[in-house]
């Protein structure tokens, strides 16, 4: 079953099963072919990213697999720009739909460190490119 793109409610990281079977009863994951199934993937990813530290093992499991599926598709579908990693970071998120509140959440600081990280008025930690590497699936590399 296939995660729609106009959900009406969000589904949250607290309603997710604890089993391997039953989050494959959600969302089944399999090599993605287009950019709906790269959408439903990454929806269902976004779900767990952050949660590490609470995620039973066969939720972790699940995680690692869809961020492989999805590191898998953007490395054969997605142009990256030669860019900083303020350039990296602002990519990713219009790729994604994503505003700075959204980075704020992400990187679990204050809701002004988002929007301060976009305007250059601070600067990406190591901290801060673990996080964005865990949620979007990309080398941490890419932010330092």
């Amino acid at each position: 079953m296939k995660i729609a793109k106009a959900r009406k409610t969000k589904l949250r990281f607290a309603d997710m099963p604890r089993d391997y079977a039953a989050l494959c009863r959600i969302h089944l994951p399999r090599p993605i072919h287009d950019k709906a199934e790269y959408h439903n993937t990454l929806e269902m990813a976004d779900i767990f990213a952050g949660f590490e530290e609470s995620m039973t093992a066969e939720q972790s499991d699940y995680f690692d697999l869809l961020s492989t599926l999805l590191v898998a598709w953007e490395k054969a579908n997605v142009k990256w720009p030669d860019a900083t990693p303020l350039g990296v970071v602002k990519h990713l998120l219009a790729e994604h739909e994503m505003t700075g509140a959204d980075l704020s959440r992400i990187l679990g600081g204050s809701r002004q460190l988002g929007p301060m990280i976009l305007r250059g008025e601070r600067s990406i930690t190591a901290n801060h490119a673990r996080k964005l590497s865990a949620h979007f699936g990309v080398g941490v590399g890419a932010f330092v």
